[in-house]
């Protein structure tokens, strides 16, 4: 019996995430029927195995992909909606990228400092949102989405002032870093024939993933974390203190948001510049949610969205669409993964109503038999 409700379980749990796929594949049809665009050249594109060195692109893609959706899993775990991923990163790979660029310290010393720096300015970023909604009581959705705006200006005027000047080009980089202080890339050449790497720090994302499942179900903060998400009240009367744990969680959710322009940092692009990749921490969003803030399910999620990302860039080529058709994908899975879960979870209830009623039932005709022997 265990077994059998332990594998429904399992099953129930990835029914959700697949629906929202299967939903996100039918209605990207009929958009694609309507606007008269090819339906089979399109799947055909997005679900062809992919070429060694795009395997290497979506592995290091979900890498960074991965570290949004957790920073992002945090709050939500404290029933949080920290919008400000994409805010704090910028501030964070900005102050690490300042900061490393300098040598001021040797090697693997400067990485770990640099590291260091961002997490502490992704954490004092995502702060005051955090001291805000626990001395004002404003909506950190509202705080983290006005801070994500100011963190773009303030990044691009900081980044004007600080940038150092190459002749001949029109970059706007901060210093580049030593090459003493760039990690080296994995390669997989054994395992898949391409000269391309894996980022080094995708060591760093396993990391992340690993503590952020110990903390949150091994420690009793993750119990308070929880347990506050899901009642404050109740949390209250087991003598949580609410206002330090919201602060807190912001906190640590900005700090894992401030590694999130890492690997690109120290295994790619060497400097932070005005072509700097945005959208991460939305993405993170959708990733999260996908992946039911599980450090599994994350993980699944965010190299389905780098698949997806990988895939799409062939469309205009292959079935005359534009690849931001991927971005609707994208879009329709996040709106129906929430749906999918309200109908998965009250499939659940209603199989665990049936499935007591039945050992009820089973447990009444014991006693019948008894009481007539």
């Amino acid at each position: 019996m265990s077994t059998r409700f332990d594998a429904r379980r399992l099953l129930m749990a990835a029914a959700a995430p697949l629906l929202s796929i299967v939903v996100a594949v039918v209605v990207t049809s009929i958009i694609l029927l309507v606007a008269g665009d090819p339906v089979g050249a399109v799947w055909a594109q997005l679900f062809k195995a992919p070429l060694p060195r795009q395997v290497i692109n979506i592995i290091n893609g979900a890498s960074v992909y991965y570290l949004s959706a957790i920073a992002v899993a945090i709050g939500f775990r404290m029933n949080l909606f920290n919008i400000g991923v994409d805010g704090q990163y910028r501030v964070a790979s900005f102050a690490a990228a300042l900061f490393a660029g300098q040598g001021w310290l040797p090697g693997w010393l400067n990485i770990i400092v640099a590291l260091v720096v961002a997490m502490a300015s992704g954490a004092l970023w995502a702060g005051i949102a955090g001291v805000l909604k626990v001395t004002r009581g404003v909506s950190e959705v509202i705080s983290t989405i006005m801070l994500n705006a100011i963190a773009t200006f303030l990044v691009a005027f900081l980044l004007g002032k600080t940038a150092e000047r190459v002749q001949g080009s029109n970059a706007t980089n901060t210093k580049p870093l030593p090459q003493d202080s760039r990690v080296p890339g994995i390669s997989l050449d054994g395992i898949i024939a391409t000269p391309s790497k894996v980022y080094g720090l995708i060591l760093l994302a396993i990391l992340v993933g690993i503590l952020y499942w110990f903390v949150i179900n091994k420690t009793r903060f993750g119990f308070d974390l929880r347990a506050t998400g899901r009642s404050e009240s109740a949390a209250v009367a087991s003598g949580v203190k609410v206002k330090r744990m919201v602060l807190t969680s912001m906190l640590i959710s900005g700090a894992a948001a401030g590694l999130v322009g890492m690997p690109l940092l120290f295994g790619q692009d060497y400097v932070y510049g005005d072509t700097v990749q945005a959208g991460l921490g939305f993405a993170g969003i959708a990733i999260a949610l996908l992946g039911r803030n599980n450090p599994v399910g994350i993980a699944f999620a965010a190299l389905l969205w780098a698949y997806l990302d990988a895939q799409g860039n062939g469309l205009q080529i292959t079935a005359g669409v534009s690849d931001r058709l991927v971005l609707v994908i994208q879009g329709v899975i996040v709106l129906s993964v929430v749906i999918a879960y309200e109908v998965v979870r009250r499939a659940n209830v209603r199989l665990e109503q049936r499935r007591v009623a039945s050992e009820l039932a089973r447990q009444a005709a014991v006693q019948t038999e008894g009481a007539v022997a």
